[in-house]
């Protein structure tokens, strides 16, 4: 059992639930719409205009009351992207880069981070416009 709880895949999937259950826990029973203790967006504060993250408290809130069209309404680009961000958390941090080292070759490398870069600004762009 020690071996197993040393391993550093172990640990870090540890972590990650404690801090992903941690942080479940309260954006299932606190809607960031009614409490203040969640952070308001500088960027929005500041220009009254939306980044690509505002709305993703909310989104959070929503996806784990299992309301997708409202989450989806609250920030699209951050539902979209939970498939690509788990992706990189498995690639990263739990050994997929050793077991599939083509996958972050295409999906992690400089064409990939420009392509990302492109969409969310486009978004940043568009929610603002509409």
């Amino acid at each position: 059992m020690k071996a197993i709880l040393k391993s550093k895949y172990t640990q870090r999937l540890l972590g990650l639930t404690g801090i992903l259950l941690a942080g479940g826990i309260i954006f299932y029973i606190f809607n960031p719409e009614k409490h203040l203790f969640f952070p308001p967006c500088i960027f929005h504060w500041l220009t009254g205009l939306d980044c690509p993250l505002c709305g993703m408290q909310r989104a959070i809130h929503h996806l784990l009351h299992f309301r997708l069209k409202e989450a989806f309404a609250n920030n699209p680009l951050f539902v979209c992207a939970i498939p690509y961000i788990v992706l990189g958390v498995y690639i990263e941090i739990f050994g997929g880069k050793e077991r599939y080292p083509r996958i972050k070759q295409v999906l992690y490398k400089k064409n990939a981070v420009i392509v990302v870069s492109a969409i969310v600004i486009l978004f940043w762009i568009g929610r603002n416009l509409i």
